[in-house]
């Protein structure tokens, strides 16, 4: 009884009996008519590594910021691209590798937001690396070929 009960618990994400690495994958075409399959994909495993609601949140909203920014700004919202997400996650971490074949980015050209200023004159987008930075402990960007690019999220599990 006691093992089926753990068994439903660890299934369902309310608690986290594996201890070994956890590495999942899905691709999507390039459109935003895929985010939610992108949200659902990350909060499912996200709550397989043991994160509680709120941290599952956050990391929904940096995956969900990097996609949109490729369907956006690699793709230009060319439908028919592809975005890779690789989950990989071990008792210490919980990473987020997102790759596309889009056009290159460089994260160095965007600035800190004053925010102050973006609230004032009520802008609307261009927060997303800021978010991402904010919402997770490591942020990285790689070109990894002059066609691929790909951003490392990460989030260390406590």
């Amino acid at each position: 009884m006691k093992a089926k009960l753990l068994k439903s618990l660890t299934n369902r994400g309310l608690i986290n009996r594996n201890m070994g690495k956890l590495q999942k994958k899905i691709t999507v075409k390039s459109s935003t008519d895929n985010l939610a399959k992108v949200r659902e994909f990350t909060r499912s495993n996200a709550a397989k590594s043991g994160f509680d609601d709120d941290t599952i949140g956050k990391i929904i909203l940096a995956v969900d910021e990097a996609c949109t920014n490729i369907v956006k700004h690699a793709y230009k919202y060319y439908p028919n691209g592809e975005i890779t997400i690789n989950i990989d996650s071990d008792k210490s971490k919980f990473k987020i590798t997102i790759t596309d074949s889009g056009s290159k980015f460089n994260p160095n050209e965007i600035e800190e937001p004053n925010l102050s200023e973006y609230h004032r004159k009520r802008k609307v987008g261009g927060l997303g690396m800021f978010l991402m930075k904010k919402l997770m402990d490591e942020v990285k960007y790689h070109t990894l070929s002059k066609d691929r690019n790909q951003v490392v999220l990460v989030k260390y599990i406590k």
